[in-house]
Order: structure tokens, then sequence, then C-alpha cells
């Protein structure tokens, strides 16, 4: 049976004035300023995370409705399953999330209070993490009173969706120091949550506890996020300089999202499961808007064919400067339909 503990989780160089602005301006390449927001802060109410983890397979009930039960094994990557209250038993796929020593899943719970997990004999090391992120107590966040915007490409910065900048620590240290390389590529994702997402703002802080939490990573994944509506989401904490995904010199703050290719690489994860939807056209339009400025700024070719290496340890990949996850990882990542607009993505940014 589970053993249950209930927690409450508390190129051309980019400068600040060039890559990150307000919303004075009104179009790619406008704007000038910190990415901060020009006029301070406003105080905005965010309901706080609640969780509760539980360790083995069997049975776990938890003292909220859980928005997702996000779970991490050591073994096969399809080598455990997960129930919810009297639903069938679903084998747990990595999704877009992979590690290289097991497998890990973000399972949307639909407000259940209960689940239950099973494993094969050669899943060890079996933890989940049942995640509320609705209705939980409110926790004030300083928002910026200003839109942000990244050259003319409006973003809710991360206090913006109520990132709790404390589950970047642990053990009283950062989790993941945030280390920098210059831009190579960039990479296309979707989150493989349910579309038609009512609270999409919910689902990144879920997506955040997730990855910081449950996989270890100290922070989200993504140094982006896009939802059906086009909302872009500032993701991986890049520093305080105002400056989303890169630091003031210019280069890329590494973040979580293609195992093993991580440097360098720059993440868009578009909110949903598109392997036979397609992405919105709101979302699509966000997405191109967003790499074509990253592209020019970092003078990166959208159509080409380029050789990316990591800066850490020189493995080499021969890929596109817009690819999707499964050019670096087996997985359905970034879906099939998604993976298939790729190219019209990069006609899009070049024009």
């Amino acid at each position: 049976m589970i053993g249950a503990a209930a927690a409450v989780a508390g190129a051309a160089a980019v400068t600040p004035a060039v890559f990150a602005a307000t919303d004075s301006g009104s179009g790619d390449g406008d704007g000038t300023g910190s990415g901060s927001g020009g006029s301070g802060t406003t105080p905005q109410k965010f309901p706080a995370t609640r969780t509760e983890a539980a360790t083995g397979t069997g049975e776990a009930t938890t003292a909220f409705a859980a928005s997702y039960v996000g779970l991490r094994w050591s073994g096969a990557k399809d080598g455990a399953a997960i129930k919810l209250a009297d639903g069938a038993w679903q084998t747990l796929t990595p999704g877009c999330a992979a590690v290289e020593d097991g497998g890990t899943a973000l399972v949307a719970a639909q407000n259940a209070t209960a689940y239950a997990v099973k494993a094969q004999s050669d899943v060890s090391g079996l933890h989940s993490l049942a995640i509320d992120t609705t209705d939980g107590p409110g926790r004030t966040f300083e928002v910026p009173s200003e839109p942000t915007r990244v050259r003319g490409v409006r973003y809710l910065s991360r206090p913006a969706w109520g990132a709790d900048e404390s589950k970047r620590y642990k053990d009283g240290k950062v989790n993941s120091p945030e280390k920098y390389y210059p831009l190579q590529v960039l990479t296309v994702h979707h989150t493989a949550t349910p579309n038609d997402d009512p609270d999409p703002a919910a689902t990144v802080r879920a997506i955040y506890e997730y990855h910081a939490i449950t996989n270890d990573w100290g922070d989200i994944g993504y140094h982006f996020l896009i939802d059906e509506s086009g909302t872009v989401y500032e993701g991986r904490y890049s520093g305080d300089d105002g400056i989303p995904a890169f630091n003031e010199d210019g280069d890329l703050v590494t973040a979580f999202h293609s195992v093993g290719y991580n440097s360098g690489n720059l993440g868009i994860a578009l909110i949903g499961t598109l392997q036979d939807k397609a992405p919105t056209d709101a979302a699509k339009a966000s997405l191109i808007r967003l790499v074509k400025v990253i592209c020019r700024i970092k003078g990166l070719d959208p159509q080409a064919k380029v050789t990316y290496t990591n800066p850490v340890n020189g493995v080499k990949k021969d890929t596109n400067t817009i690819g999707g996850h499964r050019d670096y990882f087996a997985t359905e990542c970034p879906g099939q339909t998604m993976y298939d607009l790729l190219a019209e993505v990069r006609a899009a940014v070049a024009r």
C-alpha cells in the first residue's frame, strides 16, 4: 500500500532594452525599457499550490480535489499505470517530459480525491504527487503593473501566472542553478494535457510543480508556453534582469525540455494535446511571432539545417533550426499534427 505524506508546496548580443520591453510598442521591434514593467508592480492573488505525496503502489486518498497527478519511477518507461476513482487503468507514457533512468507522467486527475497506482515487477522508486492548483488558499504575488513584451510579443511573466519561486529551492539551495550558453536551436513541444483548457495558468502551475518537484528538475522545463488563446507564458527562471529565457549577455538559460540536448536549445510548449488536433489559430500565430522575434534578434535562419553541438559534452545532432521534441528523443511530442505543421511555421517565420 502507498505510504502518503501531505505537504503544501510552499548571432547578436541581447540586452534588456532590445529583447524585453514594456507594452509601449505595438509591433515586433517596438518598445523600450525593461521587461518587468515600467510602473512597478501590483499585488495579485493566486491559489497556492497544494500537494500530497505518496510512494509505492496501491491506493491513495487526498484531502482535496486533485487537478493532476505527477508520477516518477525507475525502470521501464511504460512500467506503471494509474486508475482514477472508478475509471479504467491507464498505462502511463512519458508524454512530453522524458528522463533517462525510467518513466514520468503528468495525468489529468479530473478533481479526483483518490487514485491507485500499480507497476511492473522491474519498476522501483515509484512516487506520485497529487496536485491542486485551483482551490488552495490565496497567495499574493507582485505582478508587473504593465504588460510585458518580447519585442512586441506580449507575455505573462512568472509572477503573472503565479510561479512560487520557493519551488526552485531544495534544502535551502537553488536545486538547478542557472547556466547559460549561446542559442543554437529552438524546439517545439506540446504539454500533452487536455485540450479546451478552462484555466491554462493553473495548468502551467501544475506543470511547474510536476517538473520542479516530481521530476526534481528544480523549475519548469520550458522557456515559454503558449495557451490556446495565444497567451505566452514565461517559463524557466533566467534571472532578475527582466529578460525572459536569456541573460543580459544574450546567452540562453539551460532548461529541461529535451533530455541530453538542453543547453543552447530553447523550448516552447503549446498547452494541450496536438497528436490528432491542430493548434488553434491564435496559438500558432503566437508561436510564429515569438519564434520570429527570437530568430531575428539572434541571427538564426529559421529554415536552415544545422548541427547542434551540446556545449557541455560535445554531443552532436543534425537537425533543423526550428524542430520538434521528437527530433531529439523517442516521443510523440509535439504531437503528429503539430509536427506536420513545423514546415509551415518555419516558412512563416522566414517571411
